[in-house]
């Protein structure tokens, strides 16, 4: 009987879980209502599938990535809550939260692109 082989996980697969997270934030900015009420449940799909990959570089990546978006859907809770019924709180809360969130995660996607990403072994077990 053979010894069955080791299973690997590419570089260039690795590098496009690592960037998933923040093209996710980025169009749940872009189209607020209601792509992030649906980024919102999916994002938690896409944190438990990828935080813990074979690839490390890829969890702490999606890690940052989702204490981003977390904390700013998180504190609209907070804080939208003593809003008044105007929309125009909402709107200045929405363009503080494009503000921050698609930049900070442009920067993310280039940090991975330039980073060097190497094939992952994953050991039998």
């Amino acid at each position: 009987m053979s010894k069955p082989e080791p299973r690997t996980v590419p570089a260039r697969s690795a590098r496009t879980a690592a960037k998933l997270f923040n093209y996710g934030n980025i169009l749940a900015v872009l189209m607020p209502f209601p792509l992030i009420i649906f980024w919102f449940g999916a994002s938690m799909f896409v944190y438990a599938m990828n935080r813990h990959h074979p690839n490390e570089r890829v969890g702490h990546y999606t890690q940052q990535a989702a204490y981003r978006f977390y904390g700013i859907v998180g504190a609209l809770i907070v804080v939208g809550t003593f809003f008044p019924p105007r929309v125009s709180y909402f709107l200045t809360y929405w363009a503080l939260t494009a503000a921050v969130l698609i930049p900070w995660s442009i920067i993310d996607i280039i940090r991975i692109n330039r980073e060097e990403w190497h094939d992952v072994v994953i050991p039998e077990e």
